[in-house]
């Protein structure tokens, strides 16, 4: 009984490893097939960013160096160049549009394609192979101009449209940083690092409420993107420094730093900062 056993699992496992080959090669083959008929129906739609997408894939290339589909290679590459062009031919007309929407929108878009901008804080990237548009680091999953102009829109609102007076801005970072201070028993004019100054300018930002329960307290978000946009918009403002006469003095580097808006209107890495007469 053991013996017959052992027989017929060693006919399996021989068997097995007979067709494995010849499994592999008929998957293989179906891949490549289903990956032909995908072409077709792209073409049949006209979706010419997913087949231009397709056409550059090593698996078009697999199809292509395939005895057994050779033929098709030169469908293949009439399809490419098909798709190129599209491609192309969509990319100049959708700037074109894309500088329409933002014009009727009032918004002053900069296009450096795949890059666009609207002013000092808000940037963005398209990614037409993927059909996403990434603004502030938020993935819009769209390539429609319309889409792209209505988002851009709201983070405007969100970091330009409110009221900003760029001496209160200020005074309270000056306000928060000089607690710091007197908290470690350190000197005016001593740096601080820019990660621990935002913490704490966000917790000066909320309410008594909060403190006493946070639970049901209402937390009032400040973004590192609005923090970066309203030193910007200090700087662009020309207020000159504090109510007492003091001066921000943002330093560069990369320990503890922040992603921030410099007085040149150039995004760095910002890692300490100071209040100096």
């Amino acid at each position: 009984m053991a013996d017959r056993e052992e027989f017929l699992e060693h006919m399996q496992e021989n068997l097995t490893a007979v067709v494995r080959p010849y499994q592999q090669q008929q998957n293989r083959r179906q891949r490549m097939a289903d990956f032909v008929k995908q072409c077709v129906r792209c073409a049949g739609r006209n979706d010419f960013f997913q087949l231009d997408e397709l056409l550059k894939s090593k698996m078009a290339q697999d199809v292509e160096e395939e005895m057994g589909l050779k033929d098709g290679a030169e469908f293949l590459e009439q399809l490419r160049i098909y798709a190129d062009e599209q491609v192309e031919r969509y990319r100049i007309q959708f700037i074109e549009d894309l500088t329409t929407l933002a014009r009727e929108a009032e918004l002053p878009i900069e296009i450096d394609f795949p890059r666009i901008g609207v002013l000092k804080g808000i940037e963005g990237e398209i990614d037409f192979a993927q059909r996403k548009t990434t603004i502030n680091k938020k993935v819009l999953k769209s390539v429609d101009p319309k889409r792209i102009i209505t988002a851009l829109r709201r983070v405007k609102q969100q970091l330009y449209d409110r009221p900003y007076d760029p001496q209160a801005f200020i005074d309270k970072l000056y306000d928060v940083y000089a607690e710091i201070l007197k908290k470690e028993d350190r000197e005016m004019g001593e740096s601080v690092a820019m990660q621990q100054l935002y913490l704490e300018y966000v917790l000066s930002l909320q309410s008594r409420a909060f403190f006493q329960d946070m639970d049901k307290g209402r937390f009032r978000g400040y973004s590192l993107d609005q923090f970066a946009v309203d030193i910007w918009r200090y700087f662009q403002a020309g207020t000159g420094g504090t109510s007492e006469g003091y001066a921000v003095q943002l330093r560069p580097g990369r320990n503890r730093a922040l992603w921030l808006i410099d007085s040149d209107g150039e995004r760095r890495q910002i890692t300490t900062i100071a209040f100096q007469k």
